[in-house]
C-alpha cells in the first residue's frame, strides 16, 4: 500500500494531512508523488505522519511507493484527486454523473446544461477557496466537464 492509498481510504487530503502533522504540504506531496521516498524522511517527518494517521511508525516505513508512473512519478491511479471534496462539490459531481449516464446512454437530459454549469461554478469556487489544488480542479473539469487545459 502507499501513502496516497491510505490517505484515499482514510478519505484524507494531502492538504488535511499537512495541517494534521505539521509536515510541509510540498514533502506530504513529494512523498504521494513519488518525488521522495518514505524511507528517506527524517524519523521526525515519519513519526509527525503516523501520528496523525494513528498508525505506527513501522507500518509507516513499510508504505512503498510502486505504483506511479516511473517517468512522470506521478500516482498511475488517479481517483484521490476524488476523496475529500466539499459535500457541495460532491452533490454536483453526482449530479453531473447521472446527467452523462443519460446523455451517453443517446437520451436527452434536460438539466444537462444546468448541472454542467453548477459543477463548473462549484469547481472554480473550491479552487479558490483553497479547498481543492488547481491539480485537482482540472481533474474534476477533465473528467466531469470534458474539458481540457489549453494552457
Amino acid at each position: 500500500m502507499t501513502l496516497q492509498k491510505l490517505l484515499n481510504e482514510e478519505n484524507i487530503t494531502k492538504y488535511q494531512l499537512s495541517k494534521m502533522s505539521g509536515v510541509p504540504k510540498t514533502t506530504i506531496i513529494d512523498i504521494c508523488s513519488g518525488k521522495s521516498s518514505i524511507q528517506k524522511c527524517s524519523a521526525k517527518t515519519v513519526y509527525k505522519i503516523a501520528k496523525a494517521l494513528e498508525i505506527s511508525m513501522e507500518d509507516m516505513m513499510k508504505l512503498d511507493d510502486n505504483e506511479y508512473d516511473t517517468e512522470t512519478g506521478m500516482p498511475t491511479d488517479e481517483s484521490h484527486f476524488e476523496c475529500g471534496l466539499p459535500k457541495y462539490l460532491s452533490e454536483s459531481l453526482g449530479n453531473m454523473k447521472k446527467s452523462w449516464e443519460t446523455v451517453d446512454s443517446g437520451k436527452e437530459d434536460m438539466h444537462w446544461d444546468i448541472y454542467w454549469c453548477d459543477l463548473n461554478a462549484d469547481i472554480n469556487s473550491a479552487e479558490v477557496e483553497n479547498l481543492i489544488s488547481s491539480e485537482q480542479a482540472w481533474y474534476l473539469r477533465r473528467k466531469y466537464l470534458r474539458m481540457e487545459n489549453t494552457i
